[in-house]
C-alpha cells in the first residue's frame, strides 16, 4: 500500500502548511499597506551622504614591520579621539587587527581596496591609493 492510497480519503488543507508570518499579519492595523518601492527609493536618496574628512591616503607598507604587510590610512585630519573611534570601526568592518600610530591608522595585511570602499562610504571625499 503506497502513500497515495493512504491520502486519497483526506481533503487538501485550505491554508498553506507553514504560514510563519500569518499571526503577525493579523496584528497589523486595519488598512495598512507596505510602502511603495518609489517611496522607499526617495527616502534612501533623500538622506545626504555622511560628511567626513576631505581626503585620506591609503598605502601598503612593509619596511620596518618584520616583512609583514600593513595598510596605513593617513592624512585624515581627525582629532585623536575621533581617529581612535574611526580605527575601531574600521577594524570591526574589515575584520582585521590594527592600531593608531601617531596620526595614522595601521591595519594588518593588505586591506587597501576594502579600506578605500569603507572610507568612501563613511564620507571621505577623496581617497588616494598609494
Amino acid at each position: 500500500m503506497g502513500k497515495r492510497d493512504r491520502d486519497e480519503g483526506k481533503p487538501a488543507p485550505q491554508a498553506p502548511f507553514n504560514a510563519a508570518l500569518a499571526r503577525l499579519r493579523e496584528r497589523l492595523p486595519e488598512g495598512w499597506a507596505p510602502p511603495a518601492e518609489a517611496e522607499r527609493a526617495e527616502e534612501a536618496s533623500a538622506a545626504p551622504p555622511p560628511r567626513g574628512p576631505a581626503r585620506a591616503v591609503v598605502r601598503l607598507e612593509r619596511k620596518g614591520r618584520g616583512g609583514k604587510e600593513a595598510t596605513v590610512v593617513e592624512k585624515l585630519a581627525l582629532a585623536p579621539a575621533a581617529l581612535s573611534a574611526w580605527a575601531d570601526e574600521l577594524k570591526r568592518a574589515l575584520g582585521c587587527g590594527g592600531a593608531v600610530e601617531e596620526d595614522a591608522i595601521v591595519l594588518q595585511g593588505d586591506q587597501r581596496e576594502r579600506a578605500r570602499r569603507w572610507l568612501e562610504a563613511k564620507g571621505v571625499r577623496k581617497v588616494i591609493l598609494g
